[in-house]
């Protein structure tokens, strides 16, 4: 089974709740969430300082798609010579949130925002979703004050 990867690039200045990233399976390979990490680059010092509520959650059912993000990033396997492409539509940074559909919640956690975020479970832990279905990472807090750039990556399994 291959594994992908793909960075996260949120440029655009973020000054309200977002989806840091939503994957949309294929409709013929089910994914797996190997992992995923998230920084920024513009929020330092003790003054800057905050805790940012996300929420990772499986989307089923029929859920219209966040927008309003950068350009598509592009997704990557991990082996170079991997011929098989990706079923998977990638999103970051919608300023539009993912609606509809039936959601769970797979985690919440507070980002401490002037340290990275690194989520690799164990893999009788790794989140899973089927074909056709959406995992996304919402932030659920509004920045105190505007974050320039959220960067990272996310990988997963097909």
């Amino acid at each position: 089974m291959p594994v992908y990867t793909v960075p996260i690039n949120c440029s655009t200045a973020i000054t309200a709740a977002i989806d840091v990233f939503e994957i949309a399976s294929g409709a013929n390979r089910p994914i797996t969430l190997l992992g995923f990490e998230i920084s920024q680059t513009s929020e330092v010092g003790d003054t800057q300082e905050e805790q940012l509520e996300m929420l990772l959650r499986r989307v089923t059912g029929a859920p219209t798609s966040g927008s309003g993000g950068p350009s598509a990033a592009t997704v990557r396997a991990i082996e170079a010579d991997e011929s098989l492409a990706t079923g998977v539509t990638f999103e970051n940074g919608n300023t539009t949130k993912l609606t509809g559909g039936t959601s769970e919640e797979l985690m919440r956690f507070a980002w401490n925002v002037r340290v990275p975020y690194l989520y690799v479970p164990i893999p009788e832990a790794r989140p899973g979703i089927l074909v056709s279905d959406h995992l996304v990472l919402e932030m659920v807090s509004t920045p105190g004050d505007s974050i320039t750039k959220i960067v990272g990556w996310v990988a997963w399994l097909e």
